[in-house]
């Protein structure tokens, strides 16, 4: 018998003092069996920081056609893909054909920088790319303390930092643009 998705609802009351976007979002997210809860808090950091072009998750993990999140116009094409991991070039430059904008977030520490460097020769012919890496804390576990089924965040971006607040817990995520578009 497989398994099924884990699903998440997210209370997310975000200000983003960078762009002056104050919202708040009630988000339902299905985490996939052989996603961790570091990969899907990196799905929502990457929601935040597009939040003002409400993006929405797509079925990710489960269909390789698809990005985690992804913004449709109207009339059916792309303008936003964003995906997380580490691409392969190949896959990258399909996204690039795809959508008006491409971001790639990327959570996993040094080895999120050995990837961006080798492959950053190859990345200068996309003008509609951004890849952008979240730092966590060193002890990863505090990203895993805040995945709960039922979570209430409050969410400050000021600059390059993400914080995120529940009623127990507090935490810092920095991130940085390794290529911007």
């Amino acid at each position: 018998m497989a398994l099924k998705a884990t699903i998440f609802k997210v209370k997310l009351s975000l200000s983003n003092l960078n762009i002056h976007h104050y919202d708040d979002y009630t988000l339902t997210i299905a985490r996939h069996p052989s996603e961790n809860n570091l990969r899907m808090m990196a799905r929502i950091l990457a929601f935040i920081l597009n939040a003002q072009e409400d993006p929405q998750f797509t079925k990710g993990l489960a269909n390789d056609e698809e990005p985690d999140l992804w913004k449709i116009n109207h009339d059916g094409s792309i303008d936003h893909w964003i995906e997380l991991g580490h691409l392969d070039e190949r896959r990258i430059r399909q996204s690039c054909s795809k959508a008006k904008k491409v971001s790639i977030y990327t959570y996993q520490g040094n080895q999120s920088l050995s990837w961006f460097s080798s492959i950053e020769n190859g990345l200068s012919r996309f003008n509609n790319l951004d890849i952008v890496h979240f730092s966590f804390p060193d002890n990863q576990t505090s990203a895993d303390d805040f995945a709960e089924r039922g979570m209430s965040i409050s969410c400050t971006v000021e600059d390059s930092d993400i914080w995120l607040a529940t009623e127990d817990d507090r935490i810092c995520i920095h991130f940085q643009f390794l290529k911007k578009s």
